[in-house]
């Protein structure tokens, strides 16, 4: 089966017939949906599913507990299926039908791994329903606290420990999983480029992999004014927090050329949010991604010193992905000779969160044209999505060979 013959079979979950974008989140009808396409896909393959305290899906081909008794635990590809609000159908979902492909070339060529090989689809990589990126792998690690999490609300009010629950999970089992992480000894995410460097004529390759994940942080800033009569109240007796919004967006925007990072304003909750009545309270997250750490904190800063007090809701440092097992990725996915490019990336992934932790962590980027992600129009090519595989299923043969 081809990527985008994967990719149709789940084309129509969770799509905006108006927009053509995806709103795939946690613990909907449409994630058991693709739950269960995942788990269908995986036992068509032969691979063993298991699900692990966070819901994350693990499917394996050999015995991942026999190996990490032995000492030589298994090497693991995959990404998410979950989307932001009218994302595209290409970031997560990618890597996962990659995966599920790269084990077919596999198979097909008569291999045989032998360390164990797993494939997994990590749930709410995106954070698009509760505000927290990433939250299945980090639960997974340890790096996120399971009452802070669980705490968490979507805007319906719903709670991320009853969204479990509704899901069929035990919300008192979720935290960090050592049964789990044992078995894992590499782990190797491929993912549509979010951005443009292998479009680039200096470039100009259709895979690529990744140096590091550059740091990046999410606020909230609360902006309080006083509701009144949209058509009553005089301009000059107003206290209008949509005003102290638009310079709190001009300052992101300035703080961030100043500093050179990327800064946005990209959600904002307003009360009470009627066309005719004056807000009484905003709120807006801020997302600030550059090089390095200083810089994104000089953002902040900046913010504060205008008058704009940001609270901090999550923050990932700068992550080196594991230098060994990046060259061998590279020089591997490419050919005898002729390694794949390297190049960093500013947006987070649940191979960043692993990282972290200390498990070894690679990743193999595929080739986006125009460099459009988180909307309807992202894309890759028939030909480079082949080579991807092509790519991936090298990686795993020789780490799993």
């Amino acid at each position: 089966m081809t990527v985008l013959g994967l990719l149709d079979e789940i084309a129509s979950v969770g799509r905006d017939a108006g927009t053509g974008g995806y709103r795939r989140f946690a613990f909907t009808r449409d994630d058991a949906v693709l739950a269960q396409w995942f788990a269908g896909a995986c036992a068509a393959r032969g691979l063993d599913l298991t699900v692990d305290r966070c819901g994350n899906q693990w499917a394996w081909w050999g015995d991942p507990d026999a190996a990490a008794d032995a000492g030589d635990p298994g090497v693991v590809t995959g990404s998410h299926l979950d989307s932001v609000p009218d994302g595209g159908a290409f970031d997560g979902p990618l890597g996962v039908v990659s995966a599920l492909a790269a084990v077919d070339v596999l198979r097909g060529n008569g291999f045989t791994p032998s360390r164990p090989l797993g494939v997994v689809r990590f749930v709410d990589e995106e954070g698009a329903r509760f505000g927290l990126a990433c939250s299945g792998s980090r639960l997974l690690t340890g790096a996120a606290r399971p009452d802070v999490v669980l705490a968490l609300r979507d805007a319906g009010g719903t709670t991320y420990a009853q969204a479990l629950q509704d899901a069929g999970l035990d919300a008192s089992a979720v935290g960090r999983d050592e049964a789990t992480l044992r078995r894992v000894g590499a782990f190797v995410e491929l993912h549509v480029e979010q951005g443009r460097l292998l479009a680039r004529p200096e470039v100009a390759a259709p895979v690529g992999a990744a140096s590091l994940i550059r740091p990046h942080g999410r606020w909230r800033v609360d902006l309080t004014g006083r509701a009144d009569h949209a058509g009553t109240t005089l301009l000059a007796d107003r206290q209008d927090p949509m005003l102290d919004l638009a310079r709190l967006v001009l300052a992101v925007r300035s703080q961030a050329e100043r500093h050179d990072t990327v800064g946005t304003v990209g959600k904002v909750e307003v009360r009470p949010n009627a066309v005719n009545a004056v807000p009484s309270h905003v709120s807006a997250w801020l997302d600030v991604r550059a090089d390095t750490e200083d810089r994104v904190r000089a953002v902040v800063a900046g913010l504060a010193a205008q008058g704009f007090a940001a609270v901090e809701e999550s923050w990932t440092p700068a992550t080196p992905l594991d230098a060994g097992l990046t060259r061998r990725v590279a020089a591997v996915a490419g050919g005898p000779g002729s390694p794949v490019p390297v190049v960093p990336t500013g947006a987070g992934h649940d191979a960043g969160v692993l990282a972290l932790a200390g498990v070894p962590a690679a990743m193999l980027f595929v080739r986006n044209p125009t460099g459009t992600s988180h909307a309807p129009d992202e894309h890759a090519e028939p030909d480079d999505c082949a080579a991807g595989v092509r790519a991936l299923a090298a990686v795993l043969a020789d780490l799993c060979g």
